[in-house]
């Protein structure tokens, strides 16, 4: 069979010229984006030419239009906005202005465009396209340009990138910046919830998104907001009474504080604006709660990019050079973006005037289908924030007399917490008594039960670390006990959220199941580790809130080392022996070399990365930054690297070396935790529903097929509940890995960024995806 894999050497970018560009609103992520398609599209043999105020640069032309280096990329990754500049441009709107800046492009070859904006910035790159021939036509007839000029540059290459906070763009699961945007505002409402509950207040906080309510709906569902207004969903009339009713309940629930989320762009079922200052006076006037008022404004806008918007703009950076080299003059302009955990490409113009449709959908008052149109995520966003934020009266309630058990298992993630509150919350609304286990499979034998209500998990959602208490014993040793606590308390499903010891637990309860009945019921669990070495998912809860910990201090690492220069820092990262952290670390914090276990090293390796720093040090870029997984090598010890460097380094650089520890577990959860803990147990508790009715017979539950004990995890582009018994063969129990695992189709890329040669696999890249295929297909999308 012939390979048909396809490698980046064989893709060549020799004698093409590509211009970035940051245009529209800034973004956190901007720089990692630009930083990636310059340092890819250097590695490939192209120029790449910053294109400075984005299309104000482009027409204004001269010093606006540079060609970029390898170092002048540098440093540029820990930086909020964007460094090459961003404007609003009325001249690119003039036809006269389009052609200034065709010129000043064919002036220095540069054919391809790779554009990091929002719609409108897309829109106008994609006109520019459309326009080209006849621009170079009219170039070549007032003399300006030769013949052969317009010849050789007869065709327009465009690829886009979604540089927005609002993630207000269809076709894109999430855009550059949102997730960095959701950071900032989860900041200050956790600073803003210990004050309100000192004084008892009202806090209602408005954030930004004039026609998308993605980060007031993300936030609220992050923190556990009490009412929370949106342009794609204005509540129905009447809703001032509700609200103030819902914050009444809640104060009389011993909650000390009210948090109201708005989004700027809220509307009424009348497109009425719905103002901060309307919410308050209804709460002062109606129920005499000291309520203050705060305007986030444009601190969501600022600050240091995430973890994950730093890995999101380095992967799409490369994927736009990618897809401008192999773009032929009739391919139609894409956008690169993310659907799942998958990069994507989707024709750019499908995507504006889906994202267009929306705002005729609001505008014409049919709000259901804007949410629809939206996409799977947002919808499902919106589903999980109702089905917790309404807490029904015990009579409203179906009642199912099924008694069901939440446990966490393992290490402390951060996350948890906000998975537990969810599954004890939406396990009640769906009529279910809810017990807490302490301790884990400890607690259990020792029968530390107690029933669970809706109150005792409020605020729960920002808490870090395990607040039912985790341990890593697992059950085998006292299944009898467990057994018994099962009978006593007539336990008739279990959700276990933890690591790599919960699926381990799974196995011996399924294994127990021919022993003891009590185990013959629906089984779940939820992967909850830091160090994502879970089979079954991509993404394990904890996982991202510990990457933030790590490229934080990373940040302030290389901060002091370029302070001190010539300096190199080891640092080794947690994990056992999984190197995600170590990878996406390494690639979130621009390393030059990340060891792990997954990938071999031996003497050789490390000698060659000392001379790849060597020659580092020559040039502007005098630091590096090394990050080692804690288990990669027995004799290679972090000491031995630290030794071995600081030796072979001796004269052109020194060395440190810091271990990171516990400080990876610890600390409050990132936005994407808590909303994925929340998600996916909110998913589970209705799975365990569906499988309690359908396990039930002749007035008892019983599951025994493997189909009852599942793993709940994100696979590529959708949330799937895979037997655990099916993910044996998938999973190397000695090592306590998946066997197969797809971050370690990110490592060519975090080389290539750090200047290594190396073989890419980029097959899985490339495909032209149509919009509403994408919907059609995600019907599980996260």
């Amino acid at each position: 069979m012939p390979d048909t894999k396809k490698y980046i050497e064989n893709l060549s970018g020799a004698g093409k010229c590509i211009g970035v560009l940051t245009s529209g609103g800034d973004a956190q992520g901007m720089n990692a984006a630009v930083r990636a398609v310059v340092r890819m599209g250097i590695y490939v043999g192209a120029k790449v030419y910053f294109i400075h105020e984005g299309y104000q640069g482009m027409v204004d032309g001269g010093d606006n239009i540079k060609e970029a280096s390898w170092e002048s990329v540098s440093s540029m990754l820990q930086v909020g906005g964007t460094v090459i500049g961003s404007a609003r441009c009325k001249d690119f709107r003039t036809h006269e202005g389009r052609l200034h800046a065709a010129l000043n492009l064919v002036q220095r070859g540069i054919t391809n465009l790779c554009v990091i904006g929002g719609d409108g910035s897309l829109t106008g790159a994609n006109l520019f396209r459309e326009e080209w021939s006849g621009l170079l036509d009219e170039l070549v007839q007032s003399g300006q340009i030769s013949e052969d000029a317009a010849q050789t540059h007869s065709a327009l290459h465009i690829v886009g990138m979604v540089g927005s906070i609002d993630n207000d763009f269809c076709g894109t699961d999430m855009t550059i910046g949102t997730d960095s945007a959701l950071h900032r505002i989860i900041e200050v409402v956790d600073a803003i919830m210990t004050t309100a509950q000192s004084h008892q207040r009202t806090f209602v906080l408005e954030v930004m998104g004039r026609h998308c309510g993605y980060l007031a709906l993300v936030s609220a569902l992050a923190c556990g907001a009490d009412w929370v207004l949106i342009p794609e969903r204005p509540p129905k009339d009447g809703w001032e009474e509700q609200m103030c009713q819902k914050l009444s309940e809640n104060r009389a629930d011993k909650k000390r504080l009210n948090i109201i989320i708005v989004a700027e762009g809220a509307i009424d079922q009348n497109n009425k604006p719905i103002t901060t200052d309307h919410i308050k006076d209804l709460v002062v006037s109606r129920l005499g709660f000291d309520t203050r008022v705060t305007i986030l404004g444009h601190v969501q806008r600022g600050g240091t990019p995430s973890a994950f918007d730093r890995i999101l703009a380095s992967r799409m950076g490369v994927e736009a050079v990618l897809a401008l080299l192999e773009a032929s003059p009739g391919t139609p302009a894409c956008v690169v973006s993310l659907c799942g955990n998958q990069a994507v490409r989707v024709p750019l113009m499908e995507c504006v005037q889906m994202t267009q449709e929306v705002q005729k959908a609001m505008d014409e008052k049919r709000f259901e289908e804007a949410v629809k149109l939206r996409g799977r995520s947002f919808e499902n966003n919106l589903n999980t924030y109702k089905l917790l934020s309404h807490r029904k009266i015990d009579t409203e309630l179906p009642h199912s007399s099924f008694n069901v058990a939440v446990l966490n298992v393992g290490a402390p993630a951060a996350g948890m917490n906000a998975a537990v509150r969810s599954a004890v919350r939406v396990g009640i609304t769906e009529g279910h008594t809810m017990f807490a286990v302490s301790d884990g499979f400890e607690g259990f034998y020792k029968g530390q039960i107690k029933e669970i209500k809706w109150g005792d998990v409020g605020g729960w959602t920002g808490q870090g670390g395990s607040l039912l208490g985790t341990k890593r014993t697992l059950p085998a040793k006292h299944v009898d006990k467990i057994a018994e606590q099962m009978r006593i308390h007539n336990i008739n499903a279990l959700l276990v959220i933890g690591g790599f010891e919960a699926f381990e637990s799974l196995l011996q309860l399924v294994d127990a199941r021919s022993r003891y009945e009590e185990f013959c019921v629906p089984l779940c669990m939820l992967p909850a580790t830091i160090s994502n070495n879970v089979s079954g998912t991509d993404l394990s809860i904890g996982a991202d809130t510990s990457l933030n910990a790590i490229v934080e201090t990373c940040d302030r690492i290389k901060q002091s080392a370029s302070g001190t220069k010539r300096r190199v820092f080891i640092i080794e990262t947690m994990g056992g022996y999984c190197g995600y952290l170590a990878t996406v670390g390494g690639l979130a914090a621009g390393a030059d070399a990340a060891y792990i276990y997954e990938e071999p090293f031996d003497i050789r390796d490390l000698q060659s990365n000392v001379e790849h720093l060597t020659e580092k040090m020559k040039t502007s870029i005098q630091r590096g930054l090394v990050l080692r997984n804690e288990n990669s090598n027995e004799n290679y010890t972090t000491d031995f690297i630290y030794q071995l460097y600081s030796e072979e380094g001796k004269g052109v650089f020194d060395c440190r070396k810091n271990v990171l520890g516990h400080m990876q577990q610890g600390g409050a959860p990132s936005p994407f935790d808590r909303n994925f803990g929340t998600k996916i147990a909110a998913k589970a508790m209705q799975w365990i529903s569906k499988k309690l009715k359908e396990f039930y017979r002749d007035g008892r539950v019983f599951a025994n097929t493997e189909d009852s004990a599942c793993l709940l995890g994100m696979r590529r582009r959708a949330l799937l509940f895979q037997p655990v018994v099916q993910l044996k063969d998938e999973t190397d129990f000695v090592h306590r890995i998946p066997k197969e695992q797809w971050w370690l189709r990110l490592r060519p890329l975090m080389k290539i960024l750090a200047k290594y040669k190396t073989s890419y696999d980029v097959s899985d890249s490339g495909q032209l995806e149509h919009i509403v295929r994408l919907r059609a297909k995600d019907s599980s999308a996260i």
